[in-house]
């Protein structure tokens, strides 16, 4: 049986390879540590087998990993506990797909995120009553009690920019996303209303891709890049399709993400002009 889902079976796996090299470990004398057979360790290694919580604790206690931060993260991406202990996106389990859930598990033990958006505002910072209109025009048919449920997980989502260690969030927003009317004036009204407050937070930086700015490499489509702490390893990046998510993990592609944002908050306006044309739109609804 497989514990989580694919992309966190193998960045788990290959960062408890990392540890089990750094502590002058084979495979082997890793599964002796444990009382496993060297082909469990391989398997988790590799990312052909999940892994419970459990037995990653009993690994970083062989490879005596002792940093708090680094146990947590490890723990989070092995998946639910045995014990009966669940995560708030558990009790959503049969309405939210499996690619979801697993976006928001990474989403809640990452540091920081960076996201380019060119249609709508992003989760993180959508008004209940945007987040309504939204989903409703992305999935359609939705009765009144799961399209509820859905804005609510939208909302709990957004507990990770009131945390205790904060998500530093970076979002690049195209000229569209402000000016395609969702639910009205008085909805748009308040969403913009919402993205100025947010701008506010010491770990939110909100720019605005212009018109002006003409062609640039977002338009190829939106995409959002996870970071996690204690190492860059886990870092991935991801794309959204209608009925599925797409996850990118090798380093080439890191790394052109990365500096495609980086290219693209060159050409937006400064944090600081993008409140100011916030403002004027606010003052046109």
């Amino acid at each position: 049986m497989q514990h989580g889902p694919a992309v966190r079976r193998r960045k788990l796996g290959a960062e408890l390879r990392a540890l089990r090299t750094r502590a002058g470990l084979t495979s082997d004398e890793a599964a002796r540590r444990v009382g496993w057979h060297q082909s469990k360790v391989s398997r988790i290694e590799t990312g052909r087998s999940g892994v419970k919580p459990s037995d990653v604790r009993l690994l970083l206690d062989a490879y005596d990993v002792r940093t708090p931060e680094v146990r947590e993260l490890l723990v989070v991406l092995a998946g639910s506990d045995e014990g009966g202990r669940h995560h708030w996106w558990h009790a959503y389990r049969g309405l939210l797909p499996q690619a979801y859930r697993d976006f928001i598990s990474l989403e809640s033990q990452a540091c920081a995120m960076r996201t380019l958006e060119t249609s709508v505002v992003p989760g993180l910072l959508q008004t209940p009553e945007y987040a309504r209109e939204v989903t409703r025009a992305t999935v359609k048919g939705l009765p009144d009690g799961k399209l509820d449920a859905l804005v609510e997980v939208r909302r709990a989502r957004q507990d990770v920019l009131r945390s205790q260690r904060p998500l530093r969030l970076s979002a690049v927003l195209d000229e569209a996303v402000l000016r395609r009317p969702v639910g009205g004036p008085e909805v748009m009204g308040r969403q913009l209303e919402r993205l100025r407050e947010a701008a506010s937070l010491p770990h939110v930086r909100l720019q605005v891709l212009p018109y002006g700015a003409g062609v640039h490499v977002g338009v190829t489509g939106p995409f959002v890049i996870l970071s996690f702490p204690s190492t860059s390893d886990l870092d991935v990046v991801v794309l959204d399709h209608l009925t599925s998510s797409l996850y990118l993990e090798r380093k080439e592609d890191l790394d052109a993400y990365s500096e495609a944002f980086n290219s693209l908050r060159i050409q937006a306006l400064s944090p600081e002009d993008s409140l100011d044309f916030i403002a004027g739109i606010i003052d046109g609804v």
